[in-house]
């Protein structure tokens, strides 16, 4: 897919025209950004549009989040802090003394 943002209200204009346009090509409408599907006519919008309105339109390709692609600890973590007897706890004590990796560990980590 295509996350497209806008930055002017120009190029927001033509960004609502394009997705109005083409309702098949549009995955998600979100006011100044919307996202296109990963089809060569959704790269031809988002070029049209990179080309109108230049740096005023910026353009990256994204993919779906899969949670399988997550690791289990991660998951499981994730599962079991949701599942907490007392929700007012942050993940930060929920993690002390768990097999849970705790935050800094989760925030250092790349997947």
């Amino acid at each position: 897919m295509f996350l497209v943002i806008t930055y002017s209200r120009s190029a927001r204009s033509s960004l609502r025209n394009v997705t109005r346009a083409h309702e098949e090509t549009t995955v998600r409408q979100f006011g100044r950004a919307a996202l296109l599907a990963g089809t060569a006519f959704g790269a031809f919008q988002a070029c049209r549009l990179r080309e109108k309105h230049g740096r005023d339109v910026q353009v990256e390709r994204v993919e779906p989040f899969v949670p399988a692609d997550v690791p289990a600890d991660v998951r499981d973590a994730a599962e079991a802090y949701e599942d907490r007897d007392q929700p007012s706890v942050p993940y930060r004590q929920f993690s002390a003394g768990t097999d849970h990796p705790g935050p800094s560990a989760l925030r250092e980590r790349d997947l």
